[in-house]
């Protein structure tokens, strides 16, 4: 697996109550092949504006930038609807960024809820629509910054180890749900 990206870090929220406002952390995971070398957590708001800035700070005062060669991401937002800009989070850190999830999201009713209900939910609409069209790679869905979709599906083929989910998404997940609850329980 020499051309397969193999140094990742794969980031999720933890799980919050519907009614929350306020912060929520964010979990990476950051993986050298199939290790866990080490996890980073930061802090987005809710419905907020600061996930991609955030992230962009937790990989770059992290040890793991120098190696780090992507970045992936358990769903374009985080906390609700702190949208991520993966053009922004790609060109900054310059590492591809690689948007995975489980199902396809249902972009009408994302953009009916942001257009209708979110503070700021026009420029977030943008961002999701920037981010192109959802693409089935691998079983998974996806998005993508400065990769390719062969690329990414060597990527997610590699660290598809224990579910579809690739491994760095699927630990980050595990951290976040225990730091969240106490211990994990959710679907991976």
């Amino acid at each position: 697996m020499t051309d397969t990206l193999t140094h990742v870090i794969g980031f999720d929220d933890t799980p919050f109550p519907r009614d929350h406002r306020g912060d929520v952390i964010v979990v990476g995971a950051a993986f050298a092949a199939l290790r866990l070398e080490g996890v980073l957590t930061g802090k987005v708001r809710r419905d907020g504006t600061n996930a991609t800035q955030c992230l962009i700070r937790l990989v770059t005062q992290s040890r793991f930038a120098a190696h780090g060669q992507l970045i992936m991401l358990q769903g374009i937002a985080f906390a609700g609807f702190n949208v991520v800009d993966i053009h922004a989070l790609h060109e900054t850190l310059g590492k591809p960024v690689l948007v995975v999830t489980r199902k396809q999201a249902n972009l009408a009713n994302i953009r009916k809820a942001l257009l209708d209900s979110v503070p700021g939910g026009k420029r977030k609409w943008r961002l999701i629509e920037k981010a192109g069209p959802m693409e089935n790679v691998a079983g998974v869905y996806i998005q993508r910054a400065g990769i390719s979709p062969m690329a990414a599906r060597r990527v997610i083929e590699y660290f598809a180890v224990n579910s579809m989910v690739p491994e760095p998404l699927r630990t980050a997940h595990l951290i976040a749900a225990g730091l969240a609850g106490g211990h994990s329980r959710q679907r991976v």
